[in-house]
């Protein structure tokens, strides 16, 4: 278990790593890049709500002329025509609510589908190298948080880009100075409080997001472990983990309730203030006299023009948290998304040749942490048996990640064939590597279903071939609905050594050349840790086998056996 947490924490270091190496507005840019497909729909959803806001404009200053008009007897603003207003503002309202929204919707479950691809192919489909509660935060709350880029900065600012003119045009007609005064204000109000906001509330967005993982880390942690934690008298100690997450969390709500209350309360007052500006100048105060009925329905359309912005100063305070959720959710992607994206082009694909050489590689999992590794050099011939040895913490498992991808050497080269891994597709470089962990995860669905996500269009045949292969064949033949037989939230329903076979198969059916398996035995008793290992060696033919494990059982029947000590690779035999 203290292994598992080691990984994890080292794997949320490499991803606050990459998280500090991009900037707010390069992790928003990418973010938007990936709204590509939805744009004709987005562009659509901003043309709605242009509309929506001139019909809701022009609705309140004739309502306004109509009111005074009706006090002074002067007919200004007929009533059919306010009543088209009202109809057309409701009509592209919600239109534009339905289209916005729904477009909006579209581009997050894009969003959730290209996170979701690139942390199954960054941990080569699982999840072994990253915390669940984590990864759930990042998901769903940090995806969540993304919406507001679209419905509370871009629209709102799109109308007030609009309002801007409109406020303008309307007041200059009668003083300059006034319009001059109360732009001014509409400024301060949709921009210079919005943009304050953004800069205070940066740090304290990040923190709350990081703050939600934390919570949401210890409430899995508790759940998933629940038998543990009672039967060894810990829930008070877990359950004090999790409200510790969950104050931390509220203190941060808390403070930054508070500053969107202040930002709000100074935008509003700018809205008033332009009343009163109006006000005054109705009796001629400071400006040049402005008739009563033209007035009236100028306050009307001020009102509504600072109300349609008001969002802006909310999403201001919130823009701190949009940036660093947009940071989490791109540091998901590999350093081989990124640069494709950045215009670096895509890489190549893998050789068919499978030697693996380590060329004097150095890694550490965080640039001011202790290397893990340092110049190892190790090869690895094709079809070739290998085992890795090591304690824990000796970087067994960081040759894994270095391999598949998942992370990548600050020194040296891993060569696939012959080829820079750098070069090489990650995509590709998966295909020719299968990974198997003592964290292989069994999900909650049928055998059939666990399997095809190995290879999905695999025959009835291919599954029963593989289950063979891995021994388990006979066992899910005797279940009353073979290949349909339920398995359970992580395997519950069938024995540990039966789950890591059926494991197995899935791996075995992917075709992979390489055979990478960390650590596959570990939990099991000793006479099934034998008989899978056997399994192992008898159905690995042909293939290149690298078995990351702590010590040798005997029956692994290694070509070559390295040692990894003190960041090197020493070969025993």
């Amino acid at each position: 278990m203290m292994r598992g947490r080691r990984k994890s924490s080292e794997a949320l270091a490499d991803l606050a790593g990459q998280e500090e190496a991009l900037t707010d507005v390069a992790a928003i840019r990418e973010v938007v890049g990936l709204w590509k497909p939805q744009r004709v729909r987005l562009v659509t959803g901003v043309v709605l709500s242009v509309v929506a806001l001139g019909c809701g404009l022009a609705l309140m200053r004739g309502a306004g002329l109509r009111y005074s008009g009706a006090v002074t007897g002067a007919l200004v603003v007929g009533s059919s025509a306010l009543a088209v207003l009202g109809v057309c503002r409701v009509v592209f309202r919600y239109a534009e609510r339905l289209y916005a929204h729904g477009a909006m919707f579209r581009a997050l479950a894009d969003l959730r589908v290209w996170f979701f691809r690139r942390l199954a192919g960054g941990a080569a489909a699982g999840l072994g190298f990253r915390r669940a509660g984590e990864l759930l935060s990042r998901l769903v709350s940090d995806i969540e948080a993304l919406d507001g880029l679209y419905l509370r900065v871009l629209l709102p600012a799109v109308a007030a880009c609009v309002i801007l003119p409109v406020l303008w045009f309307a007041l200059a007609r009668y003083d300059v100075p006034l319009a001059s005064a109360v732009v001014l204000l509409f400024l301060v109000s949709c921009f210079v409080v919005p943009v304050t906001a953004m800069r205070i509330s940066r740090q304290e967005g990040g923190v709350q997001l990081q703050a939600l993982g934390r919570l949401r880390v210890g409430v899995l942690d508790l759940v998933s472990g629940i038998r543990e934690i009672r039967a060894f008298g810990s829930e008070e100690r877990m359950l004090g983990r999790v409200r510790e997450a969950d104050e931390e969390l509220m203190r941060c709500q808390a403070a930054l309730a508070w500053r969107m209350a202040l930002a709000d309360g100074v935008s509003r007052l700018c809205g008033y203030g332009a009343v009163v500006l109006l006000l005054l100048a109705v009796t001629g105060t400071g400006f040049s006299v402005l008739p009563v009925v033209p007035a009236v329905g100028l306050i009307f359309l001020v009102l509504a023009g600072f109300e349609s912005v008001s969002s802006l100063t909310r999403a201001g305070m919130l823009s701190g948290m949009m940036g660093a959720a947009a940071r989490r959710v791109v540091a998901a992607a590999g350093p081989e998304e990124r640069r494709v994206r950045a215009g670096g082009g895509a890489l190549l694909p893998a050789p068919e040749e499978t030697d693996i050489r380590f060329d004097s590689v150095t890694f550490r999992w965080r640039e001011d942490g202790p290397k893990v590794l340092d110049r190892l050099s190790l090869d690895i011939p094709a079809g070739s048996r290998v085992v890795i040895l090591g304690p824990s913490g000796a970087g067994k498992s960081s040759l894994a990640a270095l391999l598949l991808k998942v992370v990548s050497p600050e020194g040296g080269r891993i060569l696939l064939g012959g080829a820079d891994l750098a070069s090489v597709s990650d995509v590709s470089v998966r295909q020719r590597v299968a990974w198997l962990s003592q964290a292989t995860h069994l999900f909650d669905d049928t055998i059939r279903a666990n399997l095809l996500l190995g290879r999905p269009d695999a025959s009835e045949d291919d599954l029963w071939r593989a289950l063979d292969d891995a021994a388990v064949g006979d066992v899910v033949r005797e279940l009353p609905q073979g290949l349909d037989t339920w398995l359970g939230e992580g395997g519950v329903r069938v024995s540990g050594g039966q789950g890591r076979r059926i494991a197995l198969a899935r791996t075995l059916l992917s075709g992979a050349p390489v055979l990478l398996l960390d650590e596959p035995a570990t939990g099991l008793d000793s006479q099934t840790e034998m008989e899978f290992l056997a399994t192992l060696n008898r159905v690995a033919e042909g293939r290149t086998v690298i078995l990351i494990a702590h010590r040798l059982t005997g029956v692994e029947k290694p070509d070559y056996v390295w040692k990894i000590s003190e960041g090197q690779a020493i070969l025993v035999s």
